[in-house]
């Protein structure tokens, strides 16, 4: 590293300092989702692999909850995989799902998190259901974040599923059709969702510069801020986490009205 890229980075490091010094922890979002986009363009960008932009991705997730610990975050909702991006080619999607399963292994062994699945599980390998099995058990009793793992996850899929769910309830508790749907209501589909009994996104952050939502939780970012990053995800910094939360605390929030 050469003198001016260690003289950038330490202004970088005193400016993410002041920016953290100045942080009201009473205005700090309690849930954070996060669309981790831009590893294959950040690949491109660096010379690498698809593979190796998918890694660096995934290396970035460890750092990412340990600032968030650091400012009373208590949920991270992680967009590691949607129903969409299992029509990739295979060459892509085989490494992409091994280097998901180490990630969730990681984040279990960890002993900082508590790892929770959020998606449709038939839809995914069985090896990789296995592994999300097993890290919420062996994560469960463990007092950190709670960090829900969105894998195999689209949000219209997870509406079509907690409709479905509310009414095979309804029908295990001998309901007609007319009463199920008579029971139809905001409350009760919320309680079927993949994030039931969580509190729903304070702040959702997408990398990449790209400015949409693609599907990531739609029902429950009804009320949720957005902020669009144009790092990244590889190369997504303290910095401009900091700066996210310095903007949502700056925002003066209507929850609709």
């Amino acid at each position: 590293m050469n003198l001016r890229d260690r003289l950038r980075g330490l202004l970088v490091r005193l400016y993410a300092s002041r920016v953290e010094g100045h942080l009201d922890h009473d205005q700090v979002p309690k849930h954070i989702g996060v669309i981790m986009d831009g590893n294959r363009r950040w690949a491109k960008a660096a010379g690498s692999t698809t593979a190796q932009g998918h890694q660096a991705g995934a290396d970035k997730i460890g750092e990412f909850l340990g600032w968030c610990s650091e400012t009373d975050v208590e949920v991270v909702t992680l967009w590691l995989l949607s129903t969409d991006n299992f029509d990739r080619p295979q060459e892509e999607l085989v490494p992409l799902l091994g280097i998901i399963e180490d990630t969730v292994r990681a984040l279990a062994r960890d002993g900082r998190w508590r790892v929770h699945h959020v998606g449709t599980p038939d839809i995914l390998p069985s090896g990789l259901q296995t592994v999300l099995k097993e890290a919420e058990e062996a994560s469960a009793a463990n007092q950190g974040i709670l960090v829900n793992v969105a894998i195999g996850y689209g949000g219209r899929q997870e509406i079509a599923d907690a409709v479905r769910s509310m009414l095979l309830d309804a029908a295990d508790r001998g309901f007609s059709l007319e009463q199920a749907a008579e029971a139809v209501d905001v409350e009760t589909i919320g309680k079927h969702l993949y994030t039931s009994a969580q509190p729903d996104p304070d702040l959702i952050i997408r990398t990449s510069g790209e400015q949409r939502l693609s599907g990531f939780m739609l029902w429950q970012s009804a009320l949720s801020e957005y902020y669009f990053c144009e790092v990244f995800w590889p190369a997504f910094r303290k910095v401009d986490f900091l700066r996210a939360l310095r903007d949502y605390a700056a925002r003066h929030r209507r929850f609709g009205a």
